[in-house]
């Protein structure tokens, strides 16, 4: 009998992943860096705005300051979900969450056609 991987049947049919723009892929690699902690405030009349910290650089001597993510293409993101929101931190005036990429599950492989695994018969010890 030979060896076969089945795959299990889907839950749900999942959308077909679509092109990425040049925007978008850039989003996605600063979210991805783990180095680089991404956040997204949601203010009290619904305003989101997502940013990240860029650090100082010393041979240019930019940075050093919070840099704005392009609205539209984090909330694209979102959609298709390659992006998540953790858990949130209220203010009164404000909502922020951390925003990580989302991990894809991996499939689950079935192997069929494997014999069980032979169980090693141990000796039984006579009790005195």
């Amino acid at each position: 009998m030979p060896l076969t991987a089945i795959q299990p049947p889907t839950v749900g049919a999942r959308r077909p992943a679509r092109r990425l723009s040049a925007a978008e892929a850039d989003v996605l690699r600063i979210v991805s860096d783990a180095r680089t902690p991404v956040f997204v405030t949601v203010r009290a009349d619904g305003r989101r705005r997502y940013h990240h910290w860029r650090p100082l650089d010393s041979a240019t001597g930019r940075g050093g300051c919070y840099v704005a993510l392009p609205t539209a293409d984090c909330e694209a993101l979102r959609a298709d979900g390659r992006i998540v929101l953790g858990d949130p931190v209220s203010d009164p005036g404000r909502t922020t969450y951390r925003v990580s990429a989302a991990v894809a599950p991996s499939p689950a492989v079935r192997l069929t056609g494997v014999p069980a695994p032979a169980r090693l018969a141990r000796p039984r010890m006579r009790a005195a």
